[in-house]
């Protein structure tokens, strides 16, 4: 029975179709492949619109150039040029065989065969074809079938794919959390276990990112302790033991019933030891920014059950929902906690170091260690008006002036 594409908005976008006809879309020259392809089937939204086609790079840039739109090499050595379309652009790859791969890189040589192309692909469900003319879906390895079963399969020997590229191991997984449904493919989990040290020779970079992108999901938690329990995690992020997939199961949990968006970088918290040094080697060793690493090591140290939600907010107003989530307290606090910060906007403290200045302290640690007093008795008060800031103003510098003499 022959698989039709369902009809989507983004087969409408904007000069689409004029680009299609002029990669020889009615001559079989160009079909939709990929994650487009396999999205679609299942009635999810499309961001990213690939296309593999049987012209070599310079005809393709020749070709979309001819049709009045912009052709940018960004990969050409892999085949790969982008058509930049009125406001989206679409990937044009060159049919490719692998030549040479050493886990990491592919050289690789252009064809003119589909099926070639489609067995260079790591998963079933990511080498569906669709020819845009037509709707067709071309399904060379049974991809359909195990799209529709929620099955994550390998194409041909897991090993091999593996072999190929090691990052293939974390997208195993990250596709079945997306995707799959029961138990994993037996032969893709057990080949993704024994060859686990590989991804030692993956830059930290490509690890992070896949490993983002997972957290990202709706519920990665089943997921995540299962590359625990198969050993996945141990060859990079050894810190990743039970007590964190514990952590991240609850934390998931509560972001469900607190109506909080996921969030990968408070996830990537919740799997550490709530040790802030050790957290941010963590993130230093997986290269990520300097905005996530200082956030991963302030979420390592969640305040205890009684820190007061308020408070907290001032202190640190984009992280205390994360540091809220991620604490001990129980669930009743937890909810009452969240519901406190329900609407509240973190007031600016009124008084700055020249106004201690002007009633007469000197410039220098004396006002700064006057003006923090000041704001914790400040907070600890409720936030009251500039009229209690005043009145506490002059008398911390009357209290520092008497000191002095």
């Amino acid at each position: 029975m022959t698989t039709l594409l369902p009809d989507a908005a983004w087969r409408h976008g904007a000069g689409l179709v004029d680009l299609l006809a002029a990669l020889g879309a009615d001559e079989g020259a160009i079909r939709y492949v990929g994650g487009a392809v396999r999205d679609t089937l299942l009635g999810l939204a499309v961001s990213d619109v690939d296309c593999a086609t049987r012209l070599l790079p310079d005809e393709v840039i020749a070709r979309v150039r001819k049709a009045g739109f912009k052709a940018v090499p960004t990969g050409i050595a892999h085949g790969t040029v982008t058509a930049v379309l009125p406001g989206s652009t679409i990937e044009v790859t060159t049919l490719r065989r692998d030549v040479s791969t050493d886990g990491r890189r592919a050289t690789v040589a252009f064809t003119d065969d589909w099926r070639e192309d489609a067995a260079r692909r790591d998963f079933t469900i990511n080498a569906l074809f669709a020819d845009p003319s037509s709707g067709e879906v071309i399904d060379y390895f049974g991809g359909v079938g195990d799209l529709a079963e929620g099955h994550v399969r390998f194409i041909g020997d897991p090993l091999m794919r593996i072999a190929e590229d090691h990052l293939r191991i974390l997208r195993f997984f990250r596709f079945h959390a997306r995707f799959g449904r029961g138990a994993p493919d037996g032969p893709g989990l057990a080949a993704c276990a024994d060859r686990a040290n590989d991804l030692m020779a993956l830059s930290r970079e490509r690890i992070a990112d896949e490993l983002l992108k997972l957290l990202a999901l709706p519920d990665p938690a089943p997921t995540v302790a299962l590359m625990h329990a198969h050993g996945i995690f141990r060859p990079v992020l050894p810190e990743i033991g039970e007590e964190g997939v514990a952590r991240l199961t609850r934390l998931i949990d509560r972001e469900t019933r607190s109506g909080a968006r996921p969030d990968p970088v408070r996830r990537l918290a919740a799997l550490l030891p709530r040790d802030p040094a050790l957290a941010a080697q963590v993130a230093s060793r997986l290269r990520l920014s300097n905005a996530m690493r200082a956030r991963i090591e302030l979420l390592a140290a969640p305040p205890a059950p009684e820190t007061a939600p308020i408070p907290l907010a001032y202190r640190h107003p984009d992280a205390a929902v994360d540091l809220l989530l991620l604490s001990d307290m129980s669930d009743a606090e937890l909810a009452a906690a969240l519901a406190a910060l329900d609407g509240w906007h973190r007031p600016t403290f009124p008084l700055r170091g020249g106004d201690l200045v002007k009633l007469g302290l000197r410039p220098g640690p004396q006002v700064a260690a006057a003006l923090q007093a000041i704001e914790r008795d400040w907070m600890a008060a409720g936030f009251p008006d500039g009229e209690w800031a005043a009145r506490a103003a002059q008398a911390a510098v009357d209290q520092a002036l008497r000191e002095r003499q």
